[in-house]
Order: C-alpha cells, then sequence, then structure tokens
C-alpha cells in the first residue's frame, strides 16, 4: 500500500483501539507463542524510496525485502547489512489504482532460491515478476489487468501454484508458479474494499496454511480463510477474526497451529491473533515499529519490517524471539 494511500486510512478511520496490552503486562496464555527481546537490525533510506513492503527469509536468515517506491528487492543479512538483488523496470506512463505510481509489493520465495513479486503499474506491466537466484534482469511471468492491484503474494510449491491477493478488485489470483494465463481464484465480498468510507484497498495479504488459502482485508479489519477443495477450487469464504484495524500482511506462528502474527499498519503494532479470533499486541511503537507492513518467522526469529508511510521516520527491519510452548 502507498503512502498517500495509507494517509488517507489514517485520517479516514475509526479512533484506534482504547486499550493496548502489552507483552509484559499480562502473562502469556497457555501453549500460546510468545514474542521478546525486539531490536531493530537495520535502518533504510527513507529519501531513497526504501519503505520496506512485504518480506521472505532465506534459509541462512537473511531476509529479501521488497522496497515498495524504489521498485527494488534488498537483501539484508543477520547482521543488518543491505544490497539490492534487483530493480523492476520503471514504468513512466504508470497509472496504478488509487496510487498512480508503479509499486512492488508481494514477495514469495521457491526452496531453489527464485523469488516471485508483484508489481502494480496500472499498464501492461502490471502481474507477477520473476527474479532467478543466479542474478539477471526481473522477467514478468504473468499479466495482470492494468485495473488490478496484486498486493500479497503466496507461493504453493507442493502444487506449483502462486496466490496474489487484488486490493481493488476483492479477488485472489491464482498463477502457475511457471508462468502463463492468470485466473480469478476467488472472488467474494468479503474481499472487496470498504466502498467510500474506506480507504481502497480490501484484500491484502495472502498465506497458505494447514489446506486453505489465509487473507487479510484491510479496509474491513478482517483475516479470512478460504478452503482450498480437493479439486483445487475455492471454497466459501470464512471470517476467523475481526477488529483488526489497519491490518496489513501477516503470517503464521508456528507451521502447524492457526496463531497468526499480524501488522497493523496503522496503529504501530503487531498483534498475535488466536485460533478463537481474539488478538492481543505483542509489538508497539515503543520496540521500535514504524508503521508495520509484514512479518516472517524463521527459526525461531520474527522479522517485521517498517514502511513509515505514516511516520515518515525511520523505515527499518525488527527481529524478535518467538519462543512457543511444546505441542504448537
Amino acid at each position: 500500500m502507498s503512502r498517500l494511500t495509507r494517509l488517507r486510512l489514517a485520517t479516514g478511520a475509526a479512533t484506534a483501539v482504547a486499550a493496548v496490552v502489552v507483552l509484559t503486562a499480562s502473562p502469556a496464555v497457555a501453549g500460546e507463542p510468545t514474542v521478546s527481546q525486539p531490536h531493530i537490525v537495520a535502518h533504510f533510506d527513507l529519501a531513497a524510496g526504501q519503505s520496506p513492503e512485504n518480506i521472505t527469509v532465506e534459509p541462512d536468515g537473511s531476509a529479501d525485502l521488497t522496497f515498495a517506491s524504489a521498485r527494488q528487492i534488498a537483501h539484508v543479512t543477520p547482521d543488518g547489512h543491505t544490497t539490492i538483488r534487483a530493480t523492476l523496470p520503471d514504468e513512466p506512463d504508470a497509472n496504478t489504482p488509487n496510487l498512480k505510481a508503479a509499486t512492488v509489493f508481494g514477495i514469495a520465495r521457491a526452496h531453489d532460491g527464485t523469488l516471485y513479486v508483484d508489481y502494480a503499474t496500472g499498464t501492461g506491466k502490471t502481474g507477477i515478476w520473476r527474479i532467478d537466484p543466479d542474478g539477471g534482469a526481473p522477467r514478468q511471468i504473468a499479466q495482470l489487468p492494468a485495473t488490478a492491484l496484486p498486493n500479497g503474494l503466496a507461493l504453493d510449491e507442493r502444487h506449483g501454484l502462486l496466490y496474489a491477493a487484488d486490493s481493488v478488485q476483492g479477488a485472489v489470483w491464482r498463477v502457475p508458479q511457471a508462468g502463463g494465463t492468470p485466473t480469478v481464484w476467488a472472488k467474494d465480498t468479503a474481499l472487496d474494499p470498504v466502498p467510500v468510507t474506506g480507504a481502497g484497498f480490501g484484500a491484502n495479504g495472502v498465506k497458505i496454511h494447514g489446506g486453505a488459502v489465509w487473507v487479510s482485508n484491510s479496509d474491513r479489519g478482517t483475516l479470512l480463510r478460504i478452503p482450498v477443495r480437493p479439486n483445487g477450487s475455492a471454497g466459501p469464504v470464512e471470517t476467523r477474526a475481526t477488529g483488526l484495524d489497519h491490518i496489513d500482511d501477516f503470517t503464521f506462528a508456528t507451521p502447524r497451529g492457526d496463531t497468526v502474527l499480524a501488522a497493523l499498519i496503522g496503529d504501530d503494532e503487531v498483534a498475535e491473533v488466536h485460533p478463537d479470533g481474539t488478538h492481543d499486541a505483542v509489538l508497539t511503537h515503543a520496540d521500535g515499529l514504524s508503521n508495520p507492513t509484514s512479518l516472517a518467522v524463521h527459526d525461531g526469529t520474527v522479522y517485521v519490517d517498517s514502511a513509515a508511510y505514516f511516520t515518515r521516520q525511520d523505515p527499518n527491519l525488527l527481529l524478535a524471539r518467538l519462543s512457543c510452548e511444546a505441542g504448537l
């Protein structure tokens, strides 16, 4: 999501949740993960367009981030050293819905190191792009309509499929991992943005988990689950949590459980969303968050990138320790 759109979200949203539950203020729920020891490992250059939008983690614990308005994919080592892996081609005639400017959004990683990213331009460049692990220029493998706004991106490598959440059309697109023609996999009012009063961003983050495609809706503050039927089609949309004001992307705390860590961009929080739909703040602005946009979990570590779209201060990458009770 762009800075301008998020400014609209921040100014037009209802009053933020009054009671913030800080991790140290209440004991952890038995069987739930706990987040501790937050620290910032990398600071980025806002003036250069280095607002991190989405994240994936490499096996060695380094991270690959999309820098939205810079159209870049950055590689950040565990000690914070940052290099630019690739830059998406410029689009001088960009007319991206809600944004106008060309913007790179979601990112997903295959086991061989291939990266896939969503690129939104409002032109024929809109779609999914591939960055090979051995370098070379990014190349488009699927073209989405110019009216689409592909945001979150998830890879189901087992079935060779990519899923992209379309924030303006209220849909989830499905694309062969090898590239090809996209199809609308899911379309539902629960995925739509809120007309008139919303910021124009519906379906946002997307993840594959437990035989389903999970999607966040920013305008509606919801976390949704869409079962994948045996034939691969989408089942009915289920609402798993509400009241997640300003939710951007999210991740699962463990591979087996349904506990979610969600980036609440307008509230400067990471929320732990429990399987029953209740949620608590586990990281806040006091920990270093500056409009968090997405998260990842790897080897007991939570990665949170902050874009500073509203604060205009200190876009960064924050790491924290994730401790889980046995059985999750």
